[in-house]
């Protein structure tokens, strides 16, 4: 082995709050940079690469107990190139190793700890590994030595094996087209269906995670067929993730997943992506059933994030920990002795037959299965059964309800809250400002769309420059890393929700020009899809090309759907030609395990139409305007684009690139709405009663 200079730890100076919490570990941690991969094949010594994000709590377990220890550090720092990862800065190089991790041992998680040549070949990989060997997991103890034996004796074997992995994922990121053999999205719902948990809600056994975009699906797929299977599982599916303890009923939003079928008992983190795709699941089924119980739940996540994630430049932060100062979830326990200092008796009786509070605690731990002394407030029902049995009215177990809720919100304020990440990000940002543009239209919030405005206005002048792109990340006054596909997707679509909700041209205008620019370099020309990364980008051994939706959905998916509304609105084949050659570059896939690809279905939901584009020729501000506005906007209309033509010299641009745009115009000076369905228009009307037949019909 070479002699090299002693390394420290060099991640104090970088903006991400993941690295920062690892700047001082004995580890002599390298960011992801070329100097690192240099020192390594200088030294003729593997990398360790770890990756991870700053919620989540068996990354906090690792770092205690292996990077914290100096033992393990020495070794580290003696055998290996150390380098961290933020998952949530580079997604890129998450998904490379991720997908190796999961074919080398059929399962995947964070920590992700990955071993490899100074060439970013991978040969080893794990989550999260104890100091020493338990249950089954090899230990940082003796695993070290016995990678640093196979590199001295056995390298050439050990690469060779990976490397024909390797090999194999290059295969799995070189799409072959085709056309779609089956019918997609109703191949979906029946896999959706076999798995659907008729008890609990949700999909499959424990661990259960939201996963929105199928929910997504499954009402578009109800919409188009009528079946009203589909919109039974999503709308139950719904309820139980509101009345669960996945939700937080003291101070609103959603945690990461439940450790349980039953939504009870969850991994307490909050994501922002999480609150923004369930933001438009609730909006959406709110529009489908007009259930007030979802339109609630839409303004509660709202508020959540508006009141816990806004930043004050404008933007949201990523999450909130899952862990405390009293263990992970402590923050949002109660025990019943504190509820019964809070609590008048009448709300305590509620907590106790409403919420499921025990003297013991209902919360078990998860390793002994023993009742832990807290309770995670939870609904064992809806509110409307809880009063009928205590023999209130509805409006009266409500009040009772927000009032013990509220002290339980307020006595929460004193306690010391889970740590945040302040890293804002392009992509979870455009779902946020895309969700409430939704939410503010859907159930006439104002306050909501200002937000929307706020945040789209941030990201655009922070992170964005026409002509060189946009950028991923912002964390301290600094911006960074240039985008991914999905920052790109979801832009699009967040301007695009915005624009319907504002109609300020120029969040429609930067949405195309984003379109163009991520057509032109972000394209694989051989299968017509999306990499996940720019052209200029060199640094990782595969250029990612992913399909299938993780917690958030695809970016490739989005993009077929953004393009498609694209193509309707300003008439150019040429992008719905583009959204046809994805569908085409994943065939093979979509056949095998459609419903991993919901956001797909989505797009193709919109595909089989009917397409439509309403065009509203009137002034904004007048009533009549407004009146067909407020018809459109409260019905569930997934596959409908709409437009405002005002012939006050305001819509001059949008009229460019829009076909037809001058000739829509107002009736008899009163404002019309022109409803056009796969390129076929119907006769304007001026009266919401007439607009909305047309549009039921």
């Amino acid at each position: 082995m070479h002699t090299r200079p002693p390394l420290h730890n060099r991640l104090a100076a970088e903006p991400s709050p993941y690295l920062a919490q690892h700047a001082r570990n004995p580890v002599a941690w390298q960011p992801w940079c070329a100097e690192a991969f240099e020192i390594a094949h200088r030294c003729d010594v593997p990398v360790f690469l770890s990756i991870g994000y700053s919620t989540c709590h068996w990354c906090h377990v690792m770092a205690h107990e292996s990077f914290e220890d100096e033992r393990i550090a020495n070794l580290l720092n003696e055998h290996f190139v150390c380098i961290k990862v933020d998952r949530e800065e580079r997604p890129d190089i998450d998904a490379v190793y991720m997908r190796f991790c999961q074919a080398l041992t059929g399962s995947g998680g964070w920590p992700l700890t990955i071993i490899m040549t100074p060439d970013k070949e991978p040969f080893f990989a794990a989550t999260y590994l104890p100091p020493r060997s338990r249950g089954g997991r090899t230990g940082m103890l003796e695993l070290i030595p016995r990678i640093t034996d196979a590199w001295r004796t056995r390298r050439s074997a050990v690469i060779s094996s990976a490397r024909d992995i390797m090999t194999e994922i290059r295969l799995h990121c070189t799409p072959a087209p085709e056309e779609p053999q089956a019918d997609p999205p109703a191949q979906a719902f029946l896999e959706l269906r076999a798995s659907f948990d008729t008890t609990n809600g949700g999909f499959g056994h424990a661990p259960k995670f939201p996963t929105p975009h199928t929910l997504l699906f499954l009402l578009r797929f109800w919409k188009r067929t009528g079946d009203h299977a589909a919109l039974d599982m999503a709308t139950s599916t719904l309820r139980a993730m509101r009345r669960g303890g996945i939700y937080d009923h003291v101070g609103f939003g959603f945690h990461r997943y439940s450790t349980d079928p039953f939504w009870f008992l969850p991994h307490f983190e909050k994501m922002l992506y999480d609150q923004a795709l369930l933001l438009w699941a609730y909006t959406e089924a709110f529009q489908a059933t007009g259930a007030e119980e979802f339109a609630a739940t839409a303004r509660e996540i709202a508020d959540f994030v508006l009141r816990d994630l806004r930043s004050c430049e404008g933007g949201f932060y990523c999450a909130l920990d899952a862990d405390d100062e009293g263990g992970e979830g402590a923050y949002y326990q109660w025990t019943h002795a504190e509820l019964e200092v809070l609590l008048d008796p009448a709300e305590l009786r509620m907590a106790e037959e409403f919420c499921s509070a025990t003297e013991e605690g209902n919360a078990r731990d998860e390793a002994t299965g023993r009742t832990t002394g807290a309770n995670i407030m939870h609904l064992s029902g809806s509110l409307a059964v809880y009063a009928q049995h205590s023999g209130l009215s509805v409006q009266e177990a409500a009040r009772r309800f927000e009032s013990l809720r509220y002290k339980l919100f307020e006595a929460r304020l004193q306690r010391t809250p889970p740590a945040r990440d302040d890293k804002i990000l392009t992509d979870w940002n455009a779902l946020m400002f895309g969700a409430l543009a939704l939410a503010g239209r859907t159930l006439g919030d104002e306050g909501f769309i200002t937000e929307a405005q706020r945040t789209a206005d941030f990201i655009v002048s922070i992170l964005y420059r026409p002509g060189c792109g946009l950028l991923h990340s912002y964390c301290g006054g600094t911006s960074g890393v240039t985008a991914h596909s999905d920052d790109y997707s979801f832009m699009i679509w967040g301007l695009m929700e915005l624009y319907q909700a504002v109609f300020d041209e120029r969040y429609l205008l930067t949405a195309i020009a984003l379109q163009d620019e991520f057509c032109a370099h972000y394209t694989d020309e051989h299968s017509g899809a999306f990499f996940t990364t720019h052209a200029d980008s060199r640094d990782l051994p595969i250029r990612p090309l992913e399909i299938h939706d993780g917690a958030i959905p695809s970016g490739n998916s989005m993009a077929m759907l953004n393009l498609l509304r694209m193509s309707a609105v300003t008439g150019r084949q040429d992008y719905a030609d583009r959204a046809r050659r994805i569908c085409r570059a994943f065939s093979r896939r979509l056949s095998h395990m459609p419903g991993a690809c919901c956001m797909l279905m989505c797009a193709l939901e919109y595909e089989a139409g009917p397409r439509t584009v309403i065009t509203i020729a009137g002034n904004p501000e007048t009533p009549d305007t407004q009146e067909l506005l407020r018809c459109i906007n409260s019905l569930y209309l997934p596959d409908v684009c709409v437009l405002l033509h005002a012939h006050d010299g305001r819509s001059d641009a949008l009229a460019a690139i829009m076909p037809g745009a001058e000739l829509k115009r107002p009736v008899s000076g009163k404002a019309a709405a022109y409803v056009c369905r796969n390129a076929a228009c119907c006769a304007p009307v001026c009266d919401a009663k007439d607009l909305q037949r047309i549009l039921i019909s």
